[in-house]
């Protein structure tokens, strides 16, 4: 396998195996498959980040990520790199960035992460003091997947996010 398909095959297997290696090891494994990507791709480092956040390492995370949409990333990469970039603002002590970050892309058009980016935004919103937004938000999110009282558990979740 080579070519784009065969480093997004293989890159997508390393991470299927994420649990089984040690974390030094894993992040060895993404930085070399990246070193195959020309520099400064934007696939690369966003795996580079996504690397680096699942083991640990949110700082050079946050760089990462925020070069990874510098470079262009599209497509579910970009949106993901917001959502994670947002978390990883948000467990670096810096909730408010992302809730900025989430609350402009839940306004920048949806997809299937409509609802990742209604859940990292809820936890954010808890790190700053909006409670009730945030379960507002979490529990209109998961009104869409219940097998039944969907319309009473969004205007639930509404009617807490108007009250004061």
């Amino acid at each position: 396998m080579s070519g784009e398909l065969g480093w997004e095959q293989r890159m997508a297997d390393l991470w299927a195996a994420f649990d089984s290696l040690d974390p030094a090891g894993f992040l060895a494994r993404v930085e070399a498959l990246a070193a195959e990507r020309p520099p400064g791709d934007a696939a690369a480092l966003f795996e580079r980040a996504s690397a680096h956040d699942s083991t640990g390492h949110e700082a050079r995370a946050e760089e990462l990520y925020r070069q990874a949409l510098a470079a262009g990333l599209t497509g579910l990469r970009r949106r993901r790199a917001v959502i994670q970039l947002a978390s990883t603002l948000r467990n670096l002590g810096r909730a408010d960035e992302g809730v900025a970050l989430l609350a402009a892309e839940r306004d920048a058009g949806s997809d299937e992460l409509d609802d990742a980016v209604a859940a990292f935004l809820a936890l954010a919103l808890a790190d700053t003091g909006r409670e009730r937004e945030a379960a507002a938000l979490a529990l209109a999110a998961l009104a869409r997947h219940l097998p039944r009282y969907n319309r009473s558990l969004a205007n639930y979740a509404k009617a807490l996010a108007e009250r004061p």
